[in-house]
């Protein structure tokens, strides 16, 4: 610190807001710039790049650790890294990088007689060999679409039904809105721009003429899917829905496994409502499968005449029901639900309906079939990992694409076949500078939290480790909108195993881990069990000797950012080092904001304040910005994106302002702000990597392992 010039200080400018009777200072609320989403008033960038500086000033003599730390994650990437070819039509389909390359070029090669594609061998008899002849055909190049911007994301990238042109959609400053276009693939050639606001996956017509596409508005909200006829002016697009009842609901489209329908759903995190259409008729009439009812949430598949639906209507961990078209509101019980089986996706497909399943915690891809209605697990052999269905186009395909990964295994990409029940790997994760999977170990741990519940928790760390509390841990969650964080391989993570960390995953309520009501008892009123949870896990982890109070480095972002805003306002003595990327802090503020991105969608999972007291009172308890005080805090680095429309760069900024002039010690502080990107940060694949050397480079110098 002594090296360091003074931290930057935002003015404070008195500002208040008033609600059920309690007044909310808020000295800071001038970094919200009044343009947004432009950003262009001169002190609230001043500020940002004075945080920025500050930041650099911190890096630059670590910047030999930093470089050290991104040339050994660079050298577990391949550089020239491939996709494994999917079949879809009369073509196969990949991706790969050219060495040294940050963005992805895609390919495509036309299939021979026999479904065998052009230079490899049969699909499905096991790993595709793909060779030079017949030429490949380049049909995106991200890195010429990426080249001279600062921020490139590619939407989608969807081919027409003939194979002759591609709607494509990309994002090029983090903001989430995606310019949607229409493209010739024989020419790459841009034929006409559909949107400049697309979101979602575009999905053509059965007859390849028109183009179907949501479109966000200036909440950043999903609300209307639209018809575009090729070749008209898109001020003539017809809108097949928009969402007007409740501007909380975001509108989405997809397309069923064997592409006969349309499906228009709209909803939020606990409530929805879909109808289709016929692919043949995008235009033609709707039909709506079951009208909404609060907290019921449902998504359809359609195959051999029915639509099949998953749906919590009766049971908490969902269950799958089977649907006449005819008379769609009417259904037939499939799949009972299971207080062990948490049922999470049903896609259709000819001879099975293929369940996406957690098990006591432990993810399963279930086989149904049809005839019999039996249902088979494709099994595995370690005690823990992750596997989820991959990229699987075609509705009659002998084999089934997974994706497979654990703690010490490499993400390796699977063939399922569904005739003789085996599993054929195609892709492991090459790790070039080397990685011997014996040398690590991982357990899955239940921690008893402080009302009684077994949280489980995921630990990897090099054989060797000590549990004597002499050793670092490094410990992540998120604990929102039921995502459970999987326990997957990182190469990444090697970094710091191999300097004595153990890396802890904490499966905490708010995730579905262990079911949908996991994920209850994390939201709304039952919002403490999350950052108790997290704690608790901290404390279970020390007595069990992976590390002690002080050692302990914690991460997480977004809504796992604003837990790593409450857990270092209630225990700030636990952590020696946090991580809170693109945080969620301003809670308060943000919640009683209508029109903010996405507030309205946020209502049912942490409580409208608004119009509840009660809710208002839970949210200002835990909202990490209007509980800084008068105290020591932990070492941190805080990360904003300038664009991002999650959560808004002036959260993360206030927050800081706040703890620069409240907390008590004199630990690092910092604030990086991208000021060209997003929710996710850096776009690049060797730009990503090297943020990630800096967050390790941080986490090192601060628990003092690299000094």
């Amino acid at each position: 610190m002594t090296d360091l010039p003074t931290p930057p200080k935002a003015d404070q400018r008195p500002h208040s807001t008033t609600w059920h009777g309690e007044t909310l200072s808020d000295p800071w609320a001038w970094l919200r710039d009044p343009g947004y989403p432009t950003v262009d008033d001169k002190d609230v960038l001043d500020y940002l790049k004075a945080e920025n500086a500050y930041f650099e000033a911190w890096k630059k003599p670590h910047e030999p650790l930093v470089e050290t730390l991104f040339e050994e994650l660079k050298g577990r990437q391949k550089q020239d890294d491939a996709s494994v070819p999917v079949k879809d039509g009369e073509f196969v389909y990949w991706w790969a990088f050219e060495p040294g390359a940050q963005y992805r070029q895609w390919y495509r090669r036309p299939l021979m007689k026999g479904g065998v594609p052009a230079g490899g061998a049969p699909l499905g008899s096991g790993p595709v060999v793909i060779n030079e002849l017949p030429p490949r055909q380049l049909i995106l190049d991200e890195v010429k679409e990426a080249a001279g911007k600062e921020y490139y994301r590619l939407g989608a990238l969807e081919v027409s039904p003939d194979g002759r042109l591609a709607a494509v959609s990309a994002d090029v400053n983090g903001s989430e809105r995606f310019r949607l276009e229409i493209r010739e693939l024989a020419t790459g050639k841009t034929l006409e721009t559909v949107s400049e606001v697309a979101s979602g996956t575009p999905i053509w017509s059965a007859d390849g003429k028109a183009i179907l596409f949501t479109e966000t508005n200036k909440e950043w909200r999903s609300y209307r899917a639209r018809h575009h006829r090729l070749g008209d002016d898109p001020k003539n697009d017809r809108t097949l829905y928009e969402e007007t009842q409740d501007k909380g609901f975001s509108v989405g489209l997809s397309k069923s496994q064997d592409d006969s329908l349309i499906f228009i759903t709209a909803g939020d995190n606990r409530t929805s409502e879909v109808r289709f259409v016929s692919a043949a008729d995008p235009l033609g009439a709707q039909v709506l499968i079951s009208p909404r009812q609060e907290n019921r949430l449902y998504e359809a598949d359609a195959a051999h005449g029915k639509l099949w639906i998953l749906t919590n209507d009766k049971h908490i961990n969902f269950r799958v029901v089977s649907a006449d078209p005819a008379r769609p509101g009417e259904w037939q019980e499939v799949v009972a639900g299971s207080d062990r089986t948490y049922l999470r996706g049903a896609t259709s497909f000819a001879r099975h309906l293929v369940l996406s399943a957690r098990v006591d915690g432990l993810d399963q891809i279930l086989l149904r079939d049809y005839a019999t209605g039996t249902i088979e697990p494709i099994p595995f052999t370690e005690a823990s990992y992750t596997v989820s269905l991959g990229s699987n186009p075609e509705f009659d395909h002998p084999t089934y694409r997974l994706s497979y990964s654990s703690m010490v295994t490499p993400a390796t990409v699977y063939d399922y076949h569904r005739d003789g029940k085996t599993l054929t790997a195609l892709k492991v994760q090459e790790i070039p500078s080397g990685y011997d999977p014996s040398q690590y170990a991982t357990e899955r741990l239940m921690v008893t939290a402080r009302d009684g519940k077994k949280v489980p928790v995921s630990v990897v760390y090099k054989k060797g480790y000590r549990k004597d509390g002499s050793q670092p841990l490094f410990l992540y969650a998120y604990g929102a909108y039921g995502y459970a964080i999987p326990p997957s391989f990182s190469s990444a993570r090697l970094s710091l195993l191999d300097r004595g960390f153990a890396y802890a995953i904490a499966h905490i309520r708010g995730g579905d881990d262990l079911g949908y009501g996991w994920y209850l008892d994390g939201t709304a009123k039952n919002r403490w069990n999350t950052f108790h949870d997290f704690v608790d896990v901290a404390k279970g982890l020390n007595a069990a000797g992976f590390a002690k109070p002080g050692r302990i480095a914690i991460q997480g972002g977004s809504a796992g950012g604003k837990l790593m805003g409450v857990v270092v306002n209630t225990d700030p003595q636990l952590w020696g080092a946090v991580i809170a990327d693109v945080p969620f802090v301003d809670v308060v503020n943000t919640m009683v904001d209508d029109t903010l991105p996405l507030t309205p969608g946020e209502w049912p999972v942490w409580g409208n304040p608004i119009t509840d007291p009660e809710a208002f009172k839970l949210l200002r308890s835990y909202s990490p910005y209007d509980n800084v005080a008068a105290k020591a805090y932990p070492p941190m680095l805080v990360t904003a994106g300038l664009n991002d429309p999650r959560v808004t760069y002036w959260e993360p900024a206030k927050w800081v302002a706040k703890l620069r002039a409240t907390k008590t010690d004199r630990n690092l502080l910092l604030l990086k702000t991208n000021m060209g990107a997003g929710h996710g940060g850096k776009s690049g694949r060797w730009d990503s990597l090297k943020e990630t050397a800096e967050d390790y480079a941080f986490v090192l110098t601060q628990l003092k392992v690299a000094e």
